[in-house]
């Protein structure tokens, strides 16, 4: 019984790990929300996701969670009528990041709900864990 609650904590932990990757990711994306090019037509900073995918650990079999991979997001970049700017197109255009600030935040909420839980799975199965040992002495 002692393996199955250690297994759940194991788990629990991968999935913690990956919402610590995304909340990295969040947390650059939400840093280069402005960051525009200094060459003349130049992109921006472009958006990146993260990509899940689960796994069998071959250990012990446990089904886990692993960033998969961290992709750009292709979302058209906005444009902003900015002919002085250093970074303006032959038409006066500046691209802008395609980061939208508000996505990033519910993102980030999100991310931090899903870490939260993990943790609590964490939690209390190293607490039935340290229960069941209690009881076999």
């Amino acid at each position: 019984m002692a393996g199955d609650l250690t297994l759940s904590a194991d788990i629990a932990a991968s999935g913690m790990k990956a919402q610590a990757e995304r909340l990295k990711v969040i947390s650059q994306n939400m840093a280069n929300a402005d960051s525009v090019s200094t060459e003349p037509g130049g992109e921006p900073y472009r958006r990146q996701v993260v990509s899940f995918e689960n796994y069998v650990d071959k250990t012990n079999g446990a089904q886990k969670v692993r960033v998969n991979k961290i992709i750009d997001d292709n979302s058209p970049f906005e444009k902003k009528y900015e002919p002085n700017h250093p970074g303006a197109d032959k038409n006066g255009y500046v691209l802008l990041p395609n980061v939208n600030p508000l996505i990033e935040m519910m993102d980030m909420k999100e991310a931090q709900r899903v870490y939260d839980a993990n943790l609590n799975m964490l939690k209390t199965a190293r607490e039935m864990n340290t229960s069941v040992l209690d009881i076999l002495k």
